[in-house]
Formats: structure tokens, sequence, C-alpha cells
């Protein structure tokens, strides 16, 4: 497999009148704007008007290059293939992340969950809790963490122990290999709720 995807296609764009204010009035609101203000603002726009043409003519013609090529044998097993690929991505984007999505009552531990209240505000103005966005990273991890397993080879020799003797002598040789079978059940029940996750807010996968 090799993939190749290029940056997304830039713009001309003048901020000059954007970092004056935001550097004269530190991110504050700037309604009493001065004359000053006024007229690098006008100066802001002449240019942009000017940069706007060559907008039109080169950069909003451009687009995102992407190249994928397929080999046979990545599809032989695709599902840990594309795991090394999404993991990567997962850890930068909760790294780099500068939002979060609503994040369903069901797909958190209690201690997580959102009141009725919150609930309400949310719905009514988009007010978030203290907890808003530590859901958000709950689900971020569960991801992560699911991908990190299909990552591993053989994560199943967690379950697994070494043979050991047995007192009962009908067992084989004497002998019986210990297993966890209810750890190993619980293992992959989290890493199929992880991938449970990972489509139900595919579209939220955003920076």
């Amino acid at each position: 497999m090799k993939i190749k995807i290029g940056g997304y296609p830039n713009r001309l764009m003048c901020n000059i009148h954007a970092r004056h204010m935001n550097k004269k009035y530190e991110g504050l609101s700037y309604e009493n704007q001065t004359h000053e203000d006024y007229v690098l603002e006008a100066i802001d726009d002449a240019v942009q008007s000017v940069y706007n043409v060559f907008n039109w003519i080169w950069f909003d013609r451009r687009t995102q290059k992407t190249k994928v090529h397929i080999d046979k044998w990545d599809t032989w097993s695709m599902d840990h293939t594309l795991a090394h690929i999404v993991l990567p991505m997962l850890v930068q984007l909760k790294r780099t992340k500068h939002g979060a999505p609503w994040v369903a009552v069901a797909d958190v531990p209690k201690e997580l969950r959102p009141t009725k209240k919150d609930i309400n505000a949310y719905n009514k103005d988009g007010s978030t809790d203290d907890k808003f966005f530590k859901r958000w990273d709950y689900v971020l991890d569960e991801m992560i963490w699911a991908f990190e397993q299909k990552c591993r080879d053989h994560w199943e020799d967690d379950y697994y122990g070494p043979y050991i003797e047995s007192e009962d002598k009908r067992e084989l040789f004497g002998r019986f290999e210990w297993t966890d079978d209810e750890g190993r059940q619980k293992h992959q029940e989290r890493m199929t709720n992880g991938f449970k996750l990972f489509g139900k807010y595919y579209e939220n996968l955003w920076d």
C-alpha cells in the first residue's frame, strides 16, 4: 500500500486588520473602533479584493491531490491493515483537536454523563457542562485503545497461561493449559465497542 495525500489548497488572505485588532484588543470585543482601525480595515479590504482576483485565477481552481495504491495483500487482513493507518491519526487528532461533538449519554460511564439540566441547557442555547469535553476524550481513548489492540498480532495470548501440572491424572499427560475465557471475552467486547464508536462518530473526526 502506498498513500500520498497532499495538503489542502491555500488562498491568499490579507489579515492586516485582524492581526492589528487582535494585538490591540488581545482577542476581546472591539466594538468601539478608532478612525485608525477603520482606515486599516479599508486598506485590508482593498488588498483582499486584489488577492481575490489571484484566488479566482489560480488558488480556487486547485484541489487536494490524493494518490492511493492498494496491493493485493492489503486486503488479506484489511481490518489489521487499516488499523495501522487509523491509530496514529486518532492519536494526533486527540492531541491537536480544537472542539468536541455532542456525545450520547449511553456511550460514556455514569460518572461522565450529563444531568437532565445539562442536556436541556445544551439543546436550548448550546451551553456545555464541565464534562462535555471529557466525554469526547473518553470516546477517543476507547477508539485508540481498540485500534492499538487490533495492531497487536496476538493480544489473545494475554489470556492463555503455560501448561501446569494437574492433580487429575485423567487429564492428558497430567497437564493442562490455563485460560481466562472471561477476561478474553471482556477484552474483545471492549474492542468491538471501540470500533462501534469509531463508526458512530466517524463524521465527527475533525480538528
